[in-house]
């Protein structure tokens, strides 16, 4: 169930986006930093699963991508993190700030 990619004009997405409610980014126009974290994410979900083959049915795909962010995510350990997994750190963090609270 591979697509291929499509621009859309963004009148068009204006357009179908009025009915349900749905607002654009609050960013201005060429200030990069607004979607770049969305960017990057996309991008490396692109490269690293949606182009990596065909996909047959939405639930392969769906369970490519879930194990990929939770692979890339959740488990890998981080030099930042001390090379602690997100969630090890966060639970530190956490019991952490409990205590000295």
């Amino acid at each position: 169930m591979h697509r291929p990619r499509v621009a859309i004009p963004i009148k068009e997405v204006r357009r179908r986006a009025a009915p349900t409610r749905i607002l654009g980014s609050m960013g201005r126009v060429g200030a990069a930093g607004d979607n770049a974290a969305m960017e990057s994410f996309f991008g490396l979900l692109r490269n690293n699963v949606l182009d990596r083959q065909p996909w047959v049915t939405p639930d392969q795909l769906r369970t490519a991508i879930v194990t990929w962010i939770e692979r890339t995510y959740r488990r890998r350990r981080r030099r930042p993190l001390r090379r602690l997994t997100p969630i090890e750190f966060e639970t530190i963090m956490t019991q952490q700030a409990s205590q000295t609270a």
